[in-house]
């Protein structure tokens, strides 16, 4: 028996990774749990002084932009920089970008430091998850899905952390100083990444391109044709008058209406050219409806940073014993949540599966779907509340932000599954990008919901909330019909 020390009995290059990915989520959770607060904030009061609309526009941005920019940023890993550079290029970028925004001044140097942290989450986000798979080499077996379980549990304490943290000082002593803390818990994740980088044995180190696989497509021209058009189509919807580009909403619409025409374009070229038999196009199909589906549960889940972080702010009482707690820390009940039931969750499906019960995917896709939307139902009843001219209890965003994790753990980890079990080998890395584009659409849509908050009429909430349930429990519904001819075209896909 190997004598290596290891992490929690795995490998030591795993605790490297934890410790980084838990920091970098300190400082991304962290400043998200602000922003729109932030921005919200009139000027005299040392907030941005945007409108909710605008505020929510580049909120969604921001947060589509720093998935979106994975694709790009796993590009450049594979073919330029490697794996472990860009984690630490990433990781600059983010910081750089944090201390930006802690420095007090206009929209722009805000904007620049919102840039920063994107590209390098951009560069990090993809890449750190990768190298995390590649220390168990060939073992797909239960001690890698245990070293992702650990990883992710790092995710969620830096996320509990960062929420805490930036949250009390940016609220509570000066927006600034919030952001400057999200700067320092990426220095932190830096510096120990250095340190211990050794760990992780050479892997990531260089760039490897991969290796062409039999009928594997390689012309661009469809790619071309494809952005060319798209970028035709936003001028005409400019100059028709749909959209208005001069607006951070009709940039954010723009960005909606791009992401859409891309993905179908691209899963019609698939079906159409993409050389798959009739299998195959059966279970891209199923990644399509599974894509769908996963968009609409993060336009709602995200919007804890936003419609649900506005609702914390306006119209909950914070006070416990005579202190008001900031708005952002209710956010912290879903990385306390996802603590806590992740091993329930673990432990519900292999004990439904030994029984022969455990549901397929599009079944637990329906039910995440619902749980979401269970989750706003409880929001509108406390926005009914707000309606009356009182202050709602803290009680209705916690059960919220219950229902909500449930949904997540039904639904995220099976939609990240499947798609790597049905993906066609030769469209492997592009059908798993496809994953990183339903969660930018959904933050997308997320944060042109929340536009429609208005912190100076609670009587719009309750029906700003009610649409959100009726989306998603239609959704819900519709794969749980569907869930027959979903299973049906899997396969032998669990």
């Amino acid at each position: 028996m190997s004598s290596e020390k290891t992490f929690l009995g795995h490998p030591r290059g795993l605790a490297t990774l934890f410790f980084t990915e838990m920091w970098e989520r300190f400082s991304y959770y962290g400043m998200r749990a602000i922003l729109i607060l932030f921005m919200t904030t009139e000027t005299a009061q040392q907030g941005l002084g945007l409108d909710v609309e605008t505020s929510a526009a580049v909120y969604g941005l921001y947060t589509a932009a720093v998935y979106l920019l994975s694709l790009p940023g796993g590009w450049l890993a594979d073919n330029i920089f490697g794996q472990q550079k860009s984690i630490w290029y990433g990781g600059i970028l983010i910081m750089i970008g944090h201390l930006v925004l802690a420095i007090p001044g206009h929209q722009e140097i805000f904007f620049t430091g919102l840039a920063f942290v994107a590209i390098g989450t951009g560069f990090l986000k993809p890449n750190i998850s990768s190298i995390v798979g590649d220390l168990y080499g060939d073992d797909k077996g239960a001690r890698r899905d245990a070293g992702f379980s650990i990883f992710y549990m790092g995710i969620n304490i830096g996320s509990l952390l960062g929420q805490t943290v930036v949250s009390f000082l940016g609220e509570k002593v000066d927006w600034h100083m919030g952001f400057g803390a999200a700067a320092v818990g990426m220095f932190l994740g830096l510096v120990q990444y250095k340190l211990t980088q050794g760990t992780l044995k050479g892997i990531g180190e260089k760039p490897q391109k991969r290796v062409k696989l039999p009928g594997e497509r390689t012309s661009n021209t469809f790619t071309y044709l494809l952005t060319v058009g798209a970028i035709a189509l936003i001028f005409a919807l400019q100059y028709f008058g749909v959209v208005d580009v001069t607006t951070a909403t009709g940039i954010a619409k723009s960005v909606g209406v791009l992401i859409v025409v891309i993905t179908l374009a691209y899963f019609a070229n698939i079906f159409i050219a993409g050389g798959l038999d009739v299998k195959e196009r059966k279970q891209v199909f199923v990644i399509f409806l599974l894509f769908i589906g996963a968009a609409i549960f993060w336009a709602g889940f995200e919007q804890a940073g936003s419609t649900l972080n506005l609702f914390s702010r306006d119209y909950t009482d914070r006070f416990i014993f005579g202190y008001e707690l900031p708005a952002g820390l209710l956010q912290n009940f879903n990385p306390f949540f996802i603590i806590v039931l992740s091993p329930v969750f673990g432990a519900l499906w292999i004990r439904l599966s030994a029984k022969g019960l455990n549901p397929n995917t599009p079944v637990k896709f329906g039910l995440g779907l619902i749980s979401m939307a269970f989750g706003f139902l409880i929001m509108y009843f406390a926005a009914l509340i707000a309606a009356q001219g009182a202050k709602a209890g803290m009680g209705w965003l916690i059960f919220t932000y219950l229902f909500h994790t449930a949904g997540e753990l039904t639904l995220s980890p099976v939609g990240l599954s499947a798609t790597t079990k049905l993906a066609p080998r030769k469209y492997y890395s592009q059908m798993m990008g496809i994953w990183f584009v339903a969660t930018a659409l959904g933050n997308l849509i997320a944060g042109l919901f929340a536009g429609g908050f208005d912190p100076e009429n609670a009587s719009e909430v309750p029906n700003l909330f009610m649409s959100v349930v009726m989306l998603g429990t239609g959704a819900g519904i519709m794969f749980l019909i569907f869930s027959g001819f979903m299973r049906k075209w899997m396969g032998d896909v669990k």
